[in-house]
């Protein structure tokens, strides 16, 4: 197995993950090809959306999980499969979300598919990604009157 292109997927993953909850927008298009495909499970909405093109991923992105809110995506275990200049990544995903103006927190869990494409100056970028939820919970936060969150945003 290529060592050296199975971390540069695991720190692509990672900094996925760290652009979304910092809200690093133009980092986080640099990810993705430019015909990437995103599809999130999202039982809150009762929906899976799909996102075709990395515009439409990041406007959705931004849109969705901007400033007003705050989350934390965590993904471990890869099981990474690499052949050639294509991988493949199964990741457990654990996160939260912070609905500040709705007062609500969404938390769950769910398995990340991805599909990977090495470009020709080398680089790993994100072609497919996605998840599946294994479970999905919200809580009105006004149901805990005393619960406080202290954010940096």
């Amino acid at each position: 197995m290529d060592l050296v292109a199975l971390e540069e997927i695991r720190r692509l993953k990672y900094r996925y993950l760290r652009c979304v909850d910092l809200k690093l927008w133009d980092e986080f298009a640099a990810v993705f090809t430019e015909d990437a495909v995103a599809e999130y499970d999202a039982p809150v909405l009762n929906k899976v959306l799909r996102l075709e093109g990395r515009d439409a991923i990041v406007d959705y992105m931004r849109s969705n999980l901007g400033p007003d809110k705050t989350s934390t995506h965590t993904a471990g275990c890869p099981e990474i499969d690499i052949d050639g200049d294509r991988a493949t990544g199964v990741w457990s995903l654990d996160d939260t979300i912070i609905l500040h103006e709705h007062n609500l927190l969404i938390r769950g869990a769910a398995f990340y598919h991805d599909t990977y494409r090495r470009q020709a100056d080398g680089t790993w970028l994100v072609e497919q990604t996605g998840h599946r939820r294994t479970y999905e919970y919200t809580v009105s936060l006004d149901d805990a009157p005393s619960l406080k969150f202290t954010t940096s945003h």
